[in-house]
């Protein structure tokens, strides 16, 4: 999952890309509402968290502007204002969520989540590729029903695939997807996270679904007994 953070708090804007990084989100960081509007154009994300009081552009014209133009990724409005009319403006320009600073860390996961889940067609409960079923809301992999243990980053990679299962995704859709356009270590990171998917989910069942595409990328085939 791709996520947009809009905060022009600094050190809490990087807190919270840590703590979503660790939970196997790829995160993007703006600081102000109009570097922030410009990515959310620019680039696809799965959810974006948007605070209201930005410099340059406040949160409620960022979500109008996007909603204007036809951009329906879910917003979470988080902001440190307080009262019944700020949340009622933030819904009434298109927002799905609000949530008041201070905000505990698995309280604000949560909402994400639920807001992942709510784009029913788009993220369905469970991705299949033949007897492979990543639940999304557990993030619990199986594999001819047995439960396959995966890190967070493992999953999210597996997610990307599954979600385009039988296309060819190059490595570097992978890498931007999974750990961000700004990622700056080594591309072959993604070869790791295959290699290692491998041997969780195919070698253990005698199995061959994350297949190599010579020259591109990878693809993810269901693969039954």
């Amino acid at each position: 999952m791709r996520v947009l953070v809009v905060e022009d708090e600094e050190r809490f804007a990087e807190g919270l890309r840590g703590g979503l990084e660790a939970d196997g989100f790829a995160v993007d960081v703006a600081l102000d509402g109009v570097d922030g509007l410009w990515l959310a154009q620019e680039n696809s994300y799965d959810v974006i968290v948007l605070d209201i009081m930005l410099p340059r552009l406040n949160g409620y014209r960022v979500c109008r502007r996007l909603r204007a133009g036809g951009d329906w990724t879910p917003i979470l409005m988080l902001t440190a204002k307080e009262g019944e009319w700020d949340e009622v403006e933030g819904l009434d320009t298109g927002a799905d969520d609000y949530l008041t600073k201070p905000v505990p860390y698995a309280v604000l996961l949560a909402h994400l989540r639920a807001l992942l889940r709510r784009e029913a067609h788009a993220r369905p409960a469970e991705l299949v590729a033949g007897d492979l079923r990543l639940d999304m809301a557990t993030r619990i992999v199986t594999r001819a029903g047995r439960a396959v243990g995966t890190t967070p980053r493992e999953a999210a990679v597996l997610e990307f695939l599954l979600r385009r299962a039988g296309e060819a995704v190059s490595k570097r859709a992978i890498l931007d997807h999974v750990w961000g356009g700004d990622f700056e270590g080594d591309p072959n990171i993604v070869e790791v996270y295959v290699r290692r998917l491998r041997n969780k989910v195919d070698r253990p069942f005698g199995r061959n679904s994350l297949t190599t595409v010579r020259g591109h990328g990878y693809r993810l085939v269901p693969d039954d007994p």
